[in-house]
């Protein structure tokens, strides 16, 4: 089995060429939380749900969140009562969400919920949150913190931040079911997503780092020279103390990684590196990169 760290665009874009090779009963996918948010009474898990719509064959690809093919007639509506509101939710999401928030008001763990989710969406990959405590992230602006969703959704990345901070403070536990997806793992590949939002709220769940430290454990860094695939991750890493670059992803992974891989068009170049093509603009790509990254890992 191996098993994935992922967030939302990077890594399921490396899954994509994963399930080509590997039978999804034997793909564990952790999944990063800390971006939930609840939202016009749903609870949004914007990583997870990206992930079972991914095993589902209903993902968006172009935009790599939401389902395809989905309408937006609730979202039109609701923005002509509430004119404030900033995310973009067609009506088929919404539904999950909704059922979630019902199933979490519920008592359900999000564990439960997800397990619920992928087996109505027929998925047999094993997806999991990577807690059951809600651990949220916030950046801090010189008008306060606010959610992570706000300043990429809302604001696009475009506000000046300072700091990184987690609501509460207290790291949360990882399920069992985390643990004993990284202890029967062969290899665990943190994907690259955001080092900062979507990979380190997961190592920071009380549990992992010491399960992974037991692992043979392969990093893919999200960047080529200075500049991130997509997202806000240049920003953050500086936001953070890190070199937004290569060096900077192996610097935060520096103590649990094997083989840490980076792109062959990298210019700032880490030593003992694995150059591959880490572009992932097709599944054929992210096809190739997999069955390269199994071949170091076999």
């Amino acid at each position: 089995m191996i098993t994935f760290l992922s967030g939302g665009t990077g890594t399921p874009k490396l899954l994509q060429g994963a399930r080509r090779l590997i039978p999804d009963a034997e793909i564990s996918v952790i999944v990063n939380t800390g971006e939930d948010i609840w939202y016009q009474g749903g609870h949004i898990s914007p990583d997870i749900d990206t992930v079972i719509y991914l095993f589902a064959g209903s993902l968006n690809t172009d935009t790599w969140w939401g389902i395809k093919g989905d309408s937006f007639v609730t979202h039109e509506a609701i923005n002509r009562l509430l004119p404030d509101a900033f995310m973009s939710i067609g009506d088929k999401d919404r539904a999950v969400h909704l059922a979630r928030a019902e199933w979490l008001r519920g008592g359900m763990t999000l564990t439960q919920a997800t397990k619920r989710l992928c087996s109505h969406f027929g998925t047999d990959g094993n997806i999991l949150p990577m807690s059951d405590s809600e651990w949220t992230t916030y950046v801090r602006t010189k008008e306060g913190n606010i959610h992570f969703q706000e300043y990429w959704v809302r604001h696009r990345g475009n506000t000046e931040i300072t700091g990184v901070v987690h609501v509460p403070k207290r790291q949360p536990p990882a399920t069992p079911e985390v643990i004993d997806a990284i202890r029967r793992a062969d290899a665990v590949i943190i994907g690259p997503s955001n080092p900062v939002t979507s990979i380190l709220p997961i190592l920071s769940c009380i549990g992992v780092r010491e399960e992974l430290a037991k692992k043979k454990v392969v990093a893919i860094s999200p960047f080529i020279g200075d500049s991130p695939v997509s997202g806000p991750a240049a920003q953050l890493m500086k936001t953070m103390g890190f070199k937004p670059d290569s060096t900077g992803v192996q610097a935060v992974y520096a103590d649990l990684v094997d083989l840490f891989i980076q792109d062959i068009r990298d210019t700032n170049l880490v030593q003992g590196s694995v150059r591959l093509d880490t572009l992932m603009k097709s599944p054929d790509i992210a096809e190739g990169l997999m069955r390269e990254i199994l071949s170091h890992v076999s």
